[in-house]
């Protein structure tokens, strides 16, 4: 094993040395999990599409829009809460 002085370039070391020298544990990242299994969630541009009769532009612009508070995404995964949506587009004056 090689000994680990005040000389000892940090590219000489393994990661489980520097993190022995810099004092940091392994811990497991905290993530919330949801449950989006029901039907109170529409999923993607399609899921607009079909809940709204509207055209793959429109649900852009839906999606971008009015319906931004009800909208959730990571990435390219698109989870609408159904009923926020449905209520903000009755508060916009638009029709279904």
């Amino acid at each position: 094993m090689m000994s680990i002085n005040d000389n000892t370039p940090v590219g000489a070391l393994t990661v489980g040395q520097l993190k022995e020298i810099l004092g940091v544990e392994r811990t497991e990242p905290i993530t919330e999990v949801q449950n989006f299994t029901d039907n109170k969630y529409i999923y993607g541009l399609k899921g607009i599409r079909d809940e709204f009769s509207v055209s793959h532009a429109t649900a852009q612009k839906y999606k971008d829009g009015i319906l931004k508070d009800a909208v959730q995404q990571v990435g390219r995964k698109i989870i609408v809460d159904r009923e926020k949506a449905h209520q903000l587009f009755a508060n916009s004056g638009r029709a279904i």
